[in-house]
């Protein structure tokens, strides 16, 4: 193929199988299943570097992820084995985002500095919540939360890899 693992970005989880022809359900790792309907192949695996490309025969989507019939999986037992694994796109492939918005990856360790300039901490985790994500940053060992809201996230520079952020009584225990 050609490509690092770098270049590799996770889609989605097989959280089970489906049916008794060899289809998986996905969990997806974006906010647009339906992504998946302009995808041609997979790439399937625990990791980047070791995932093997499968073609996708065909895919329904819904609000909760993607029901996909991958090829060479052709019964349950197939579909079953693949599950826990995750699904892959090379990076050419992956959606581009409006101005402003940022794939999880990217924010993942991104320093964290308040509006003074000082350092908060470092992004350990996005989390999606209904209402909005919520960055989860590691300051002394504690976790601190902000939500990713204009309000709170003043800007994000992924070529400096830094998040300022406004921070109000409170979120941050001395």
């Amino acid at each position: 193929m050609g490509t690092t693992t770098r270049e590799r970005l996770a889609v989605g989880k097989v959280v089970k199988a489906f049916g008794i022809r060899g289809e998986i359900v996905a969990r997806c790792y974006t906010d647009e299943p339906s992504r998946f309907t302009s995808l041609r192949s997979v790439l399937v695996g625990n990791e980047p570097g070791q995932a093997r490309e499968v073609r996708i025969e065909r895919v329904r989507t819904d609000e909760r992820g993607a029901c996909l019939k991958l090829a060479g999986v052709d019964d349950r037992n197939a579909a079953e084995k693949l599950v826990g694994t995750l699904l892959f796109v090379e990076h050419r492939h992956r959606v581009k985002l409006p101005r402003g918005k940022y794939f999880v990856h990217e924010i993942v360790g991104l320093a964290v500095l308040d509006q003074d300039g000082t350092t908060v901490g470092r992004v350990r985790e996005v989390l999606k919540l209904p209402a909005h994500d919520v960055y989860v940053i590691e300051r002394h060992g504690r976790d601190i939360m902000i939500p990713a809201v204009q309000e709170f996230v003043l800007g994000v520079d992924l070529e400096e890899r830094v998040m300022r952020v406004r921070l109000i009584d409170g979120m941050v225990e001395e």
